[in-house]
C-alpha cells in the first residue's frame, strides 16, 4: 500500500466513513490536535523521570487514538463501528492526579514552565491538550459529541500539569514562580 494517495492535494481529506471535508474543518483540527498531543506524549515518555509512568503514558496514547477515531468519524454514518473509550479511563487519570497531589508540595502561586527539560515537555503537552480541548468545544457547538471526550481531555491536562510539577521534584529543579508586578 502506498503512503500517498494524492486525494488530499486540493485541500480536502476524508472522514472515517468516506465523507470529504476541507482540511481546515473543525473536526480535522480537533483530531489533528489530539494527534499532535499524542506525539508529544511519545516524546515525553522517552524523558528521564517518566520510567514509572511509561505504562500510564502508553495507555493515555491508546486512549487518545480512540478519541481521535471518534473525532475522525463522520457523525452521519451511524453504521460505523467506533472504538469506545475504556470505562475507567477518566477515573484512572483522576487516581493518578490525586496520587501526585498527595506527593507534591502545596501550590502557593502560579508557576512558569521550565526548570528541567522533562518539566518543560510535560507543560508543552499540557498546553496542546488544552488546545485540543478548545477544538473539541468548538466542534461541539456544531455537532453532538460524546461528553466523555471533553471530560477526558480536561482531566488529562490536569494530570499533565501534575506530572510537570512531579518532574521538577524528581530532578531537584526549582518550580519557577510567576512574579506579579503591577504595571
Amino acid at each position: 500500500m502506498k503512503i500517498y494517495t494524492k486525494t488530499g492535494d486540493q485541500g480536502e481529506t476524508s472522514l472515517w466513513g468516506g465523507t470529504r471535508v476541507p482540511k481546515d474543518h473543525l473536526r480535522i483540527e480537533a483530531y489533528g490536535t489530539v494527534d499532535e498531543l499524542n506525539s508529544w506524549l511519545g516524546y515525553l515518555s522517552t524523558c528521564s523521570g517518566f520510567e514509572d509512568d511509561g505504562f500510564l503514558i502508553h495507555q493515555i496514547q491508546q486512549d487518545l487514538f480512540t478519541i481521535g477515531s471518534i473525532l475522525a468519524a463522520d457523525p452521519e454514518k451511524k453504521s460505523l463501528k467506533l472504538p469506545e473509550l475504556r470505562g475507567d479511563a477518566i477515573e484512572q487519570l483522576e487516581f493518578r492526579i490525586d496520587k501526585l497531589d498527595a506527593e507534591l508540595p502545596a501550590l502557593k502561586n502560579f508557576i512558569l514552565p521550565g526548570g528541567h527539560p522533562s518539566n518543560a515537555i510535560a507543560h508543552i503537552a499540557r498546553t496542546i491538550c488544552r488546545r485540543a480541548e478548545r477544538c473539541v468545544v468548538a466542534l461541539g457547538h456544531h455537532e453532538t459529541l460524546p461528553p466523555h471526550v471533553l471530560t477526558y481531555l480536561n482531566r488529562l491536562s490536569d494530570l499533565l500539569f501534575q506530572m510537570a510539577r512531579n518532574q521538577s521534584q524528581l530532578h531537584n529543579a526549582p518550580e519557577i514562580p510567576w512574579i506579579y508586578k503591577e504595571g
